[in-house]
């Protein structure tokens, strides 16, 4: 039975509460204008994303996001713990409906790939563009990306160990190294995704993965 993997996925951060004065109703709706940084920073990535573009995604003027928010970073720490939200319970759903933890993983490696073309693909991963352009100059950025992936590459590793007692997963698997490649697997398909690609492309891949675990 997988316990932890549970605990992994329960890490799900709330909104920060708008600054505004005592007794002053809020005047817009907080998931939806996280809604629309998320996707405008997937887009664009942090740096070349304007308050401009986020006033557009949003539908706040540049006032109400600084009242909001504090700055343009307070935007995107608001948008990533978001993203990560709705990310962890998208998948947390795929994984409870599967029967084993090898199935759990192909689930994984399918919820993956099926981020990974079209539109939606094109958009990219706020956690892998984060890695890239923000996190060798943001401390606190770069300990959220880090945590998520450590997140990540646990329930991987205890997901392999599982399945290597049930049989379904080779034994021979060396597993805290086929936790890391399995991850490294993961945010590859949401970078190449980037370029366009299709459905079948993608879960053709995941489904190829699987021949790794024997």
């Amino acid at each position: 039975m997988i316990i932890s993997y549970n605990r992994c996925m329960a890490a799900e951060q709330k909104f920060p509460s708008p600054a505004r004065s005592p007794g002053r109703p809020r005047e817009f709706d907080m998931q939806t204008v996280v809604d629309g940084a998320v996707r405008v920073f997937r887009e664009r990535g942090y740096h070349a994303t304007s308050v401009g573009d986020l006033s557009d995604a949003t539908g706040l003027t540049a006032g109400s996001l600084y009242k909001a928010f504090g700055d343009k970073r307070g935007v995107f720490l608001a948008a990533f713990d978001h993203y990560v939200s709705v990310r962890n319970a998208g998948l947390r759903q795929r994984l409870d409906k599967a029967p084993s933890a090898r199935e759990k993983i192909r689930a994984m490696l399918r919820f993956y790939a099926e981020s990974s073309h079209g539109r939606e693909g094109r958009r990219g991963c706020l956690v892998v563009s984060s890695a890239t352009a923000l996190a060798t100059f943001d401390e606190e950025i770069a300990t959220l990306i880090e945590a998520t992936m450590r997140r990540t590459e646990e329930m991987l590793r205890e997901l392999l160990q599982q399945g290597q007692k049930d049989g379904s997963i080779s034994s021979e698997i060396h597993v805290p190294a086929m936790a890391r490649s399995l991850l490294a697997l993961l945010h590859g398909f949401r970078l190449i995704g980037k370029s366009g690609r299709t459905q079948r492309e993608m879960l053709a891949a995941a489904d190829e993965a699987m021949r790794l675990l024997g």
